[in-house]
């Protein structure tokens, strides 16, 4: 039963880190392709290791190697993509969407 649970994750993890680099690739926009990574290759990520602890538990304990890499993963990627962002904003780099006031004026 662990088997199925355990594939289940390594296929839920495979597919959200296939979609995180998908959008990274596809986006066009700096703002948009932060996403990509911090959002859903960040839980995909975080699925193949919680996979990878119930995989190594022996003698019905956690791998604790896996779990602090989880928590350490879902802690840095949040601030990193934070501090892109703000980085981004502090150079003043434009984003290719539609600013506010342009899509009040074609109302």
């Amino acid at each position: 039963m662990i088997e199925y649970i355990i594939s289940a994750l390594i296929l839920i993890g495979a597919l959200f880190t296939f979609i995180g680099s998908l959008g990274l690739v596809r986006l066009k926009d700096f703002y948009t392709r932060l996403h990509g990574p911090t959002k859903a290759t960040t839980l995909g990520v975080g699925s193949l290791l919680f996979a990878s602890a119930l995989y190594f538990s022996r003698g019905g304990e956690l791998s604790m190697h896996e779990i602090l890499v989880t928590l350490f993963l879902f802690i840095t990627a949040p601030v990193s993509a934070h501090l892109l962002a703000k980085a981004a904003l502090h150079l003043q780099l434009r984003s290719l969407a539609e600013p506010p006031e342009a899509e009040s004026k074609r109302d």
